[in-house]
């Protein structure tokens, strides 16, 4: 049952005109890190979307200059266990199939750091435009696991397997330049025009037909990679639940929170 917009505490919808709504993480002290309360307000936000008639494209961003969405809240994570973890990771799968799943186009406007979950929300999107001061990454490898929210099977789908398989395994950080060079991103703008900007690009979609535009969107979605996807994020979710209450998972997600650098043994867990 979908919640309505104003019961939200971490999320906040907008109704920009046009048929465009906007979908904003707002927690900006914690740089709009994805927690599971937070996860929920998502999954319910865009339950709620997928059955409001006038909504024609979506714009997803995040509260604040500093970023769209920093990555999954490491302090709930840290004390999670194989279980706990395996169902964080399908709540938050859960909302990037919503994202890719929604019959209308959906642009991640991503305003500073996009790591983690952040860019794997940004991915489940049909496109993405940047901020000048966007970054993006999948840094899980540091902290002893690895990307839980659709990174491993979306993330080629932006930028090829060799590069997705270099930023996963490196968990180098991005910045809007090369994302624009890779292929990640498809424009980028300065931040003061990039929500405006976005909003228009938007408008100017939802201006053509719903339902031709919906349908490229149902046949691309199908004639890419994603075939058997509930199956490829079902293998994530259980690989990366198997790497919590590992020795490597425990120093890394310590590591973080204590802001030092983590001393992994290299061990399987």
């Amino acid at each position: 049952m979908s919640t309505a917009p104003d019961k939200y505490k971490n999320v906040n919808l907008d109704h920009a005109g046009k048929g465009v709504w906007v979908l904003k993480v707002c927690r900006p002290q914690q740089l709009n890190a994805l927690n599971i309360s937070t996860l929920r307000e998502m999954t319910f936000a865009l339950e709620f979307l997928s059955k409001e008639p006038t909504l024609r494209a979506l714009v997803l961003t995040g509260e604040g200059e500093k970023a769209f969405i920093a990555g999954a809240d490491i302090s709930e994570m840290a004390t999670m266990g194989h279980s706990a973890a395996v169902a964080f990771a399908k709540a938050g799968q859960a909302v990037t199939v919503l994202l890719q799943n929604m019959r209308h186009p959906v642009i991640a406007a991503v305003n500073g750091f996009a790591l983690g979950g952040g860019t794997e929300m940004a991915i489940a999107c049909d496109f993405i435009f940047a901020s000048e001061n966007a970054r993006f990454g999948q840094p899980e490898v540091g902290l002893g696991v690895i990307p839980g929210f659709g990174g491993t099977v979306r993330l080629s789908h932006f930028i090829g397997m060799p590069m997705a398989k270099e930023l996963i395994f490196s968990g180098r950080h991005v910045k809007a330049d090369e994302a624009l060079r890779i292929g990640l991103v498809n424009r980028v703008l300065p931040l003061a025009d990039l929500l405006p900007e976005t909003i228009k690009f938007a408008q100017e979609m939802a201006a053509h037909s719903r339902g031709a535009v919906g349908s490229a969107k149902k046949l691309l979605n199908e004639f890419s990679e994603f075939a058997g996807l509930h199956y490829k994020l079902d293998s994530e979710a259980q690989e990366f639940g198997n790497l919590f209450e590992s020795k490597d998972q425990r120093e890394g997600m310590e590591a973080f929170t204590q802001k030092r650098k983590p001393a992994f043994e290299g061990a399987q867990p």
